[in-house]
C-alpha cells in the first residue's frame, strides 16, 4: 500500500475512467500509480491525459525516450521507474547489461546520439541551471526543436514522477518484476535492490 489510500476506478468521474484504465493498462502497468494520482481529478485529467496524448503522437523515437527515462530514474534512484522502464529499453535493442550501465561514461551499444540524449537527460536532472548551450545545439543537429522540447519535458516530468513515487511509497504492481526479469534485467542492477529482493525469490 502507498502512504495514501487507493482510489479505485469506480470512484473517479465517468469521463476520466478511460484515462485511468488506459494509463493503468495499455500505457504501462501503472495501476498503483494511477490509484494515487486519482485522488486529484485534475492530475488524472491533465498529467495522465497528457502522457497518453504524447504517446499517441510519438514525436520522439521510443529508443531516445526510454534512454532518457531510465537515465533520469537511475540518477534519482527511483526503483519503481527503473523497474518499469528498463525492460522497455531492452525492447529497443539494448543489452540488459548496457541498460544497467546507462550512467557509465561508456555504454556498450550506445552510439553518439544515444550518449547525447543520456547526457542531456542527466544534465536536466542534476544541474539544469548550468545547461551547456553547446549541448542543446548538438541536440538540435539531430532533433527538431519540437523533439528537443519533448525530450526536455519528458526528462523533467520523469524527475517529478520519481519524487512523487518515492514520497508516497508507491509499490510495484504485480507482474512488473517478473516482466523485468524476463527481459534480462537483474534485481541487483536496480537502485535499492533490497526493496525487491523478496519479489524475485
Amino acid at each position: 500500500m502507498a502512504r495514501v489510500r487507493d482510489i479505485e476506478i469506480d470512484e473517479v468521474p465517468a469521463e476520466l475512467q478511460p484515462v485511468y484504465r488506459r494509463y493503468a493498462e495499455s500505457y504501462g502497468p501503472f495501476l498503483n500509480q494511477v490509484k494515487v494520482f486519482a485522488h486529484r481529478a485534475p492530475a488524472l485529467r491533465h498529467v495522465m491525459g497528457m502522457l497518453l496524448e504524447l504517446a499517441d503522437e510519438a514525436v520522439l523515437p521510443k529508443r531516445y525516450l526510454e534512454i532518457a527515462l531510465v537515465a533520469v530514474s537511475r540518477a534519482n534512484e527511483c526503483t519503481y521507474c527503473v523497474a518499469h522502464h528498463a525492460p522497455r529499453l531492452v525492447g529497443q535493442g539494448l543489452d540488459p547489461a548496457s541498460v544497467a550501465a546507462v550512467l557509465e561514461p561508456e555504454v556498450p551499444g550506445f552510439d553518439e546520439v544515444d550518449t547525447l540524449v543520456r547526457d542531456y537527460a542527466v544534465a536536466v536532472t542534476e544541474d539544469a541551471r548550468r545547461m551547456p548551450a553547446a549541448m542543446v545545439e548538438r541536440l538540435k543537429a539531430h532533433f527538431s526543436e519540437e523533439q528537443v522540447v519533448e525530450l526536455t519535458l519528458r526528462a523533467t516530468l520523469c524527475g517529478f514522477f520519481n519524487r512523487f513515487n518515492e514520497a508516497l511509497g508507491i509499490e510495484m504492481e504485480d507482474g512488473v518484476v517478473e516482466e523485468m526479469l524476463a527481459a534480462g534485467v537483474r534485481i541487483e542492477d536496480l537502485p535499492h535492490p533490497e526493496t525487491l529482493a523478496a519479489a524475485g525469490d
